[in-house]
């Protein structure tokens, strides 16, 4: 029997299911590894949107993080929603002790319904102590525009975007195509002094997509915790989030959930 590869999730909770903490530990639970929280935020949302956030204390958060790496110890760290510069400085703190660990970064900004998940006055944080310490970095086209100052708009754009990302963070970048246009979605994978990979899946006609970057960041930091190479993680990952769009259930009125569980698709750990 083989050992599990161990994550801890640093995010949300979204009382929905779809994204969040929930969804993380469906995914690393599907993938075969063994998922741990430490929980930022509890939020009140469903399909329609977030109505409320109740933030965690900083130091709680930092408690139930050094409480699963002293004891049971993390083979990676995915990290989420980090609504605050208290919290992100906090989460930052605890990541310098444990500097051999992994971190997979999904800078998390805008729910799917439009809702603000991290503070304006965060990103600076956010962009100073997390993501120049990440493995990789997972933004979206609206996130990267935020970090980058400048729109996203085209795959001529993504990958300039890609580019700068790297330069400016020094660490590898999965930037996201979901938001542009296209009969594709393009995912483009860019680590430093490598050439770009592109990840290219067909686009489902569907507004049930709730949730797909917390679960591809989570997908991504299970290769990883299992000493896969960060090329085919993210392969197996852009695979494991087409899946579960194409099984969604169609719940709610709304951005509705992706299955992460119908399919049973589970990561072959060989290298």
């Amino acid at each position: 029997m083989t050992t599990p590869p161990r994550v801890l999730v640093v995010a949300g909770s979204d009382s929905g299911g779809g994204a969040g903490i929930q969804a993380d530990i469906k995914t690393l639970s599907a993938l075969g590894a063994y998922a741990m929280t430490a929980v930022t935020a509890i939020t009140v949302q469903n399909t329609l949107g977030v109505t409320d956030v109740h933030a965690i204390p900083s130091e709680v958060v930092a408690a139930q993080m050094r409480a699963c790496l002293e004891d049971i110890g993390a083979d990676a760290i995915k990290l989420g929603m980090l609504h605050s510069a208290p919290l992100i400085e906090a989460v930052a703190a605890v990541l310098a002790d444990y500097p051999n660990i992994p971190v997979i970064a999904d800078p998390v900004m805008v729910a799917k319904g439009g809702a603000a998940l991290l503070q304006s006055e965060a990103v600076g944080a956010l962009s100073e102590h997390i993501l120049p310490k990440a493995f990789v970095i997972t933004p979206n086209t609206e996130e990267a525009a935020v970090l980058l100052g400048a729109p996203v708009h085209n795959e001529d754009a993504l990958s300039s975007a890609a580019t700068a990302l790297v330069e400016k963070f020094g660490t590898a970048v999965l930037l996201k195509g979901g938001h542009l246009s296209g009969a594709g979605v393009l995912n483009l994978l860019l680590q430093p002094d490598e050439p770009a990979q592109r990840y290219v899946s067909s686009r489902l006609d569907t507004p049930h997509t709730h949730g797909t970057g917390c679960t591809l960041a989570s997908a991504i930091a299970t290769g990883v915790a299992a000493g896969l190479p960060l090329a085919r993680s993210v392969e197996h990952a852009c695979r494991f989030v087409h899946a579960g769009i194409a099984n969604a259930p169609g719940f709610g009125r709304g951005h509705g959930p992706i299955d992460h569980l119908s399919t049973r698709f589970r990561l072959e750990f060989d290298r």
